[in-house]
C-alpha cells in the first residue's frame, strides 16, 4: 500500500491519513495494521494519566520538549472524550501543545474514546502502533482521567505516570487501589500551591504500604507550567524503563496486550459482520428477531455459539464463496 510506504519513508501526511483510516474503521484497516505490526515494536510508550485539571497536557508538552532536546522523535496521542454525534475527539489537536506544531520531530493527534470505559479505544492502540512504525522513538499517551477502569493502559504503556495536584487529596483516597496498581511514577504538579508537600508525603506512605514486589514508584514535585522538575521526571522514567526491560517485564506485558488485541479484533470483526448484513437467511432471521424484541439477546447469542452451522456462516467470507 502506497500510504504505508510513504509513512515509512517519513511522510507525516501519509501518517495522518493512515490514522484517519484507522479511526474511521475503513475496510482497508486490517491490511494496514497487518503491515504496520511488522514494522512496529521499537518505540518507548509512556502513559500519562490523572484527574481533570491536574495539568497533564502541560506536562506532556514539557516532556515532549525534554525528549526533543535529546534528539528523539516524539508522537503524542491525546485522548479526548468522544463527540456523541461523530465519535471523534471533542477537543481536537491540543491547542496548548501547539508550540511543537512547526517541529517535524513532533506529531500530535487527538483520539476520541468512542465510548470506551477505560479511556482507551481500540483505535488508540492502533494509532500508537502507527507512530511506532513511523519511527517515533517516544510515544506519549495522555488519557482522559484516572480511576479503576483506567487499568487498561497498563497493557499499552511501558511506563505510567500519574499526575496529581495538591487538591487531589480526595482522588487519592477514593482511588488508592487503582493508583498503586497503575503508577510507575507519581507527579505532584502545580507544586507551588499549598498542600503539595503534604500530598507527596501521603503518596510516599501509600507506596510504602503497597509494597510492590517489582518497582517502588517515586514521588516527584513539578511546576510544569514553569518547566520546573521536568528533567527529574524524565530521569525517573528512564530508570523505570531500564528496570522493567532488564527484568523482562515488557515481554509479559506484550503477551497480555497481544491476547487483548486478538480478542478485540475478533469481537470487532464479528460485530461489523452482524451489523453490516450479508449473513445467511437463517442468521438474518435471528438478528431480526433480536432487533424486534421477539428473542432475548442472550438466548440468541447462545443459539449462535452452540450451533456450528450458524458459527460457520458468521465467519464465512461471502466474497471468497463467490470466487
Amino acid at each position: 500500500m502506497e500510504l504505508i510506504e510513504r509513512m515509512l519513508a517519513g511522510d507525516p501526511r501519509a501518517l495522518a491519513r493512515l490514522i484517519s483510516l484507522v479511526e474511521n474503521r475503513h475496510p482497508s484497516m486490517p491490511e494496514i495494521m497487518k503491515r504496520v505490526y511488522e514494522c512496529a515494536g521499537q518505540a518507548r510508550i509512556i502513559g500519562i494519566t490523572g484527574p481533570p485539571g491536574a495539568g497533564k497536557s502541560t506536562l506532556v508538552d514539557q516532556l515532549a520538549g525534554e525528549y526533543r532536546a535529546r534528539g528523539l522523535k516524539v508522537g503524542i496521542v491525546a485522548i479526548d472524550p468522544s463527540s456523541p454525534f461523530s465519535g471523534g475527539a471533542l477537543l481536537g489537536d491540543r491547542v496548548r501543545m501547539m508550540r511543537h506544531a512547526a517541529d517535524p520531530g513532533v506529531f500530535i493527534r487527538a483520539v476520541g474514546t468512542r465510548g470506551s470505559h477505560g479511556g482507551l479505544s481500540r483505535a488508540t492502540r492502533e494509532v500508537v502502533h502507527l507512530f511506532d512504525a513511523a519511527g517515533y522513538e517516544i510515544v506519549l499517551v495522555e488519557t482522559v482521567g484516572v480511576g479503576q477502569t483506567e487499568l487498561d493502559i497498563m497493557e499499552l504503556a511501558h511506563s505510567i505516570l500519574v499526575v496529581l495536584v495538591p487538591e487531589s487529596g480526595d482522588t487519592v483516597q477514593t482511588m488508592k487501589a487503582g493508583l498503586t496498581e497503575i503508577a510507575d511514577l507519581f507527579v505532584v504538579n502545580k507544586a507551588d500551591r499549598d498542600g503539595a508537600d503534604r500530598l507527596a508525603k501521603e503518596l510516599e506512605a501509600m507506596v510504602e504500604l503497597a509494597q510492590r514486589a517489582d518497582w517502588s514508584p517515586p514521588v516527584l514535585l513539578t511546576a510544569a507550567f514553569r518547566g520546573q522538575g521536568i528533567d527529574r521526571v524524565a530521569e525517573a522514567l528512564d530508570r523505570h524503563y531500564e528496570f522493567a526491560r532488564d527484568r523482562g517485564l515488557f515481554e509479559r506485558q506484550r503477551a497480555a496486550a497481544n491476547l487483548t488485541e486478538f480478542v478485540e479484533v475478533i469481537v470487532d470483526e464479528i460485530g461489523t459482520r452482524i451489523r453490516g448484513g450479508g449473513a445467511s437467511n437463517d442468521l438474518e432471521r435471528l438478528i431480526r428477531q433480536v432487533r424486534q424484541g421477539e428473542l432475548n439477546p442472550y438466548l440468541a447469542a447462545l443459539q449462535v455459539l452452540h450451533d456450528p452451522g450458524r458459527l460457520r456462516d458468521l465467519f464465512n467470507d461471502p466474497e471468497s464463496e463467490d470466487n
